[in-house]
């Protein structure tokens, strides 16, 4: 086969004629057919390196799936990935990107044996032009990535397995010579600026193109705006000439009068944006975004208000990944988690402590989370100028490509900054700067951090609100100092706005313990029902603060941390609301659902207690129904009623032998849940 240079042809096929642009955009998801193996071994970029030996994998994958969750030391370090790629015939004249979802930490790209760019940041989606180095046919794409710490890429450190490999999608985009660009920090390259209120909602829309011809282009750049029906409720056009190999930014603007409002889960309201463009009549490339309309403030006394009226940001923060498969988890794996958030009532999340895949926070918009987004500065800094700047990079890659999720309220600088005589106060100036940069790229959305110092700390304010992480009944202190922490917080505070980012105690399903005692959080007996009661107690206490403009559990799913020995096996930080692996619920997160939704349920506690010792217990049941009546073998043990969603029946005595215990609730019909327990 005769070869020849795919970029070649580009100016070519731009003159030519209009057919050039019959198609708009192609994305190819290179999932499959992939070569791996860990380690550096020499040459492997090259196209006649023999992968023979290595393993077969599918895209997304991680190295760390055995040995990031059972504890001890895990494999940080160099991986290889290697794929042949086809270049078809229809993608002649054409111009060719790879994006990359995500690589933890530090990657390198090749194609063909020729080294086409370097990514530092394990968490953003990055994307590089790959026409020159593409021929027609057969292709060796090498990806070199290494998830060993790296002392001027953020994080540094963090209570959680850093997985190593190309844990999200690899795309090839096949776009045209004039296309909006991929380039823009990997981002859509749309950005839709919202300013809104009851009465109307004016965007500002821009659009950065690329023009990869050696000739000028003039095009016409068209916003439609659709609901959520799919109908059209408005349409602008501009004209850019986009001069030759280079970018222009194209500005739209446009009005809605009386826009239906996104508002949050009461009524998660979506328009999309579909920005066009045309090269002499013809389409030549479209990208969606969604359109999200809504308002905001943080009040210091009212906490959050969203358009206008009070909304309580209660829920969870939430991990990626699980597990059976580290990071490199799945589309259906991450709805079936945002869902299992929807079920417990959630009105927000804190999404810790990196960026997450843009399909998290598409599940947000179409759920109505109110999000925190958090760029990956965790504990550490290195006081260095290359430290500082990757921290700049990531924070706007994080922006730029999440800019257009109505669901994200808040950029979060930092998680648990350290400040000792290793880290110098002055080296956190770095929080300053990135704070400044965000207002700089997004000025519509406020900045926020999780602290662990004090209240009186100025690092706690270096943001526009701030919050803190607290685990008074788990590290430190009992569940009932919660008032009065509380209470000495809001006077340090000085009457500025802060919420609850972190609070919460661990819990093994396999652990239980009547009327447990305060664990050693260190030790290996981490008892289910005390992580139930301490939330028990915490609750009510923050509930009752509408001041506290947010209040997120940790944790809705327990997740890898090898660093960790401790409840039932080691690996894991087990503060989770659900098991890792998504199969049980514990009896915490069933206490939140009672406290969080309306539709009638029961659930008695306590349900994986078995055996169980006989004698005197007390027998506890959650439910969001007004009275709640419990049997025992059959026998009425008496109707309870609650105002705290928590009905128990105190000094039961259990005979040994088989037990079965139902609840039945009362709202507008019954409701029923039961329980067996071998008694003995």
């Amino acid at each position: 086969m005769k070869r020849f240079n795919v970029g070649l042809l580009i100016v070519a096929a731009i003159m030519a004629s209009v057919s050039a642009y019959a198609q708009t955009r192609l994305v190819q998801l290179l999932g499959g057919g992939w070569r791996f193996t860990k380690g550096d071994p020499s040459g492997a970029q090259s196209p006649g390196f023999d992968d023979s030996a290595w393993s077969g994998v599918s895209i997304p994958h991680t190295w760390n799936v055995d040995d990031g969750a059972r504890g001890g030391d895990y494999y940080r370090g160099p991986g290889w990935y290697r794929l042949h790629l086809d270049v078809t015939p229809e993608m002649a004249g054409r111009s060719l990107f790879l994006r990359f979802g995500a690589a933890a930490l530090v990657s390198k790209v090749y194609v063909n044996g020729e080294w086409v760019g370097d990514h530092a940041g394990g968490f953003s989606a990055f994307c590089f032009e790959v026409t020159k180095w593409l021929k027609p046919g057969d292709n060796v794409v090498a990806v070199l990535v290494d998830n060993s710490i790296k002392k001027d890429v953020t994080p540094l450190s963090g209570d959680f397995t850093v997985y190593g490999g190309l844990y999200r999608e690899v795309k090839l985009l096949v776009l045209n010579p004039v296309s909006i660009s991929p380039l823009d920090d990997a981002s859509s390259g749309v950005y839709l600026t919202p300013e809104v209120n009851a009465a109307r909602a004016k965007v500002q829309v821009a659009t950065v193109l690329r023009n990869g011809s050696g000739d000028p282009a003039r095009v016409t750049v068209t916003t439609r705006i659709t609901d959520a029906a799919g109908m059209e409720v408005k349409r602008v056009s501009a004209e850019q000439t986009i001069a030759p190999y280079s970018s222009a930014t194209a500005t739209e603007a446009l009005q809605i009068a009386h826009p239906h409002l996104w508002d949050g889960v009461r009524d998660p309201y979506l328009y999309h944006a579909t920005v066009e463009v045309w090269v002499h009549g013809h389409l030549v490339d479209s990208v969606e975004q969604p359109l999200g309309l809504r308002y905001f403030t943080v009040d210091p006394e009212k906490g959050f208000l969203l358009n206008g009226k009070p909304y309580d940001v209660h829920g969870v923060n939430i991990h990626q990944g699980r597990p059976s498969v580290g990071w490199a988890s799945t589309p259906a794996m991450e709805q079936e988690d945002y869902d299992l958030v929807a079920e417990l009532g959630a009105t927000g999340l804190r999404m810790p402590h990196y960026q997450h895949a843009e399909n998290e926070y598409t599940q947000c918009d179409h759920h109505g989370f109110v999000v925190w987004a958090e760029l990956a500065l965790v504990n550490k800094v290195t006081d260095t100028p290359e430290f500082y700047d990757n921290a700049k990079q990531q924070l706007t890659e994080l922006i730029k490509q999440d800019y257009n999720h109505p669901s994200i309220f808040f950029w979060s600088m930092y998680n648990e900054p350290w400040v000792d005589k290793e880290m110098p106060e002055h080296s956190w100036r770095i929080v300053k700067e990135l704070v400044s940069l965000s207002h700089q790229l997004d000025p519509t959305r406020l900045t926020t951090g999780a602290a662990t110092i004090g209240v009186e700390d100025p690092l706690d304010w270096d943001m526009d609100i701030a919050s803190f992480n607290r685990y008074w009944g788990w590290y430190s202190g009992e569940a009932s100092q919660w008032e009065s922490q509380l209470a000495d917080m809001r006077q340090g505070s000085g009457g500025r706005s802060f919420g609850m980012s972190e609070y919460g105690a661990g819990a093994s399903v396999y652990q239980h313990e009547n009327h447990p005692a305060h664990p050693k959080t260190g030790g290996h007996w981490h008892p289910e029902e005390w992580q139930a009661e301490v939330h028990e107690q915490i609750w009510p206490v923050l509930a009752d603060k509408p001041w506290l403009w947010c209040k997120f559990v940790w944790v809705m799913f327990d997740f890898g941390s090898a660093w960790r020995n401790e409840g039932d096996h080691g690996g894991i930080n087990d503060k989770g609301l659900v098991t890792g692996d998504r199969k049980i619920k514990k009896d915490a997160f069933y206490y939140y659902k009672a406290c969080w939704t309306t539709a009638p349920f029961v659930y008695v506690t306590d349900r994986r207690f078995s055996p169980r010792p006989a004698g005197p217990s007390d027998l506890k049941v959650y439910s969001n129904c007004s009275s709640v009546e419990l049997f025992l073998n059959g026998k009425s043990l008496g109707v309870q009623q609650s105002g705290t969603h928590v009905f128990v029946w105190p000094n039961v005595d259990l005979a040994a032998g088989p037990c079965e215990v139902v609840a039945h609730g009362v709202a507008g019909g019954k409701v029923e849940d039961k329980v067996s327990w071998d008694v003995r």
